[in-house]
């Protein structure tokens, strides 16, 4: 089946047989670029089944990981908040703060929360904390503040208000006190493949037409829960506004490593890294998406699938690539098409601008400055 990206052969490019201490799985990594290197902040979990996030360092981001020996976010001992394990990073960063802002779940007895910390290489962290009570996950800053505040998409499902598990914004002047959130994305009705509920994926990507949010979608079966990715673009200047949504799904769990495992049929995005320099990336959940400019070959990404051999597997895991172009996305998005040689009429032109939205990515990474019980964790 055709799909905007295309699986690595080599995959998985990162798994637990290759970490420097025993884990049961390692997937859902955010990424970055740090001077040369590609970092991945992945969701690694130990084998009492509880989850800490840890650092790998790659020169080309395919092979020869370096793996540091200590995570870099675990829970402290006392902290009931965060005794069940940290989850499925997002990383961006922040000019303001010369900082990279680090979102993730913090999961304890009265559910996953979301917990903000900051870096400013991945070497050592200072924690921020809880900045969303449970029951909430699956958020991402954005980049810079919108009239004087900050911007967080999250997830929050309580009784009160996101039952049906949507995406919502909260606006902070401190990223510690945030506001009632507000209604981005919800799923859609009936048969749809994101129909039981929807969370972001990698932080938004900042284009000229507008932020680019990959998110994933949940629909139920009779065979269980299958997650697929879609597309959505949000307004630059208030994010509430959602310009476009794609209809069908862009990426699916279709590799066998991806319809296995503990947690099975799912592919799950968690990051996105833009490097202007060479080419654009797209990390989804355990793994990345290289996305080439318009005319370059294809390159690679990771993509994730849980406990695969490569990432989404049972028992096994890991960090999977795939290869597709940002210029190919946007035009799923504005039905642009693929410019022709020689002289270009006025619809031709636009398509042309269009593409050339792979070379004007922003947001997310830039780089070009720089289950519910215990022990079991939780996905989605």
């Amino acid at each position: 089946m055709s799909e905007l990206f295309v699986r690595h052969p080599g995959n998985p490019i990162l798994s637990a047989e290759q970490w420097p201490y025993p884990v049961n799985a390692v997937f859902n990594p955010a990424a970055a670029r740090v001077g040369d290197m590609t970092i991945l902040l992945a969701r690694a979990e130990d084998r009492r089944g509880i989850s800490h996030l840890a650092v790998a360092r790659s020169h080309n981001g395919i092979d020869e990981w370096s793996i540091d020996k200590t995570p870099l976010l675990a829970p402290d001992d006392g902290v009931v908040s965060e005794q069940w394990g940290f989850e499925d990073p997002r990383v961006v960063w922040v000019d303001e703060l010369d900082q990279w802002v680090i979102t993730c779940t913090a999961y304890g007895p009265a559910g996953p929360a979301v917990y903000l910390a900051t870096t400013e290489d991945f070497g050592s962290v200072e924690r921020v904390g809880i900045v969303r009570q449970p029951e909430d996950k699956n958020a991402a800053l954005f980049p810079y503040r919108f009239d004087g505040r900050w911007a967080l998409l999250h997830r929050p499902k309580t009784q009160f208000g996101g039952a049906r598990g949507e995406i919502f914004l909260s606006r902070s002047e401190d990223l510690v006190s945030w506001s009632a959130p507000e209604q981005v994305l919800q799923p859609r009705e009936g048969a749809w493949w994101d129909s039981l509920r929807i969370g972001i994926g990698p932080p938004p990507l900042r284009t000229e037409h507008g932020w680019l949010l990959i998110y994933h979608g949940v629909k139920e079966t009779v065979a269980g829960e299958i997650y697929r990715v879609g597309l959505a673009l949000l307004d630059l200047e208030e994010p509430t506004r959602v310009l476009r949504r794609v209809g069908p799904w862009v990426l699916a769990p279709y590799a066998p490593c991806e319809r296995s495992g503990d947690v099975p049929n799912v592919v799950f995005p968690c990051g996105l890294v833009h490097d202007p320099a060479t080419r654009p990336s797209l990390l989804r959940s355990g793994g990345l998406l290289d996305l080439p400019r318009h005319g370059e070959p294809h390159g690679s990404a990771r993509c994730r699938s849980r406990g695969v051999p490569g990432l989404l597997g049972r028992k096994r895991d890991g960090v999977s690539l795939a290869m597709g172009r940002l210029a190919d996305v946007v035009r799923s998005m504005t039905g642009a098409r693929r410019p022709p040689a020689g002289p270009l009429t006025t619809s031709e032109a636009e398509d042309s601008r269009l593409y050339a939205l792979a070379e004007d990515g922003e947001g997310a990474t830039d780089t070009s400055d720089a289950a519910e019980r215990p022990g079991a964790g939780t996905f989605g």
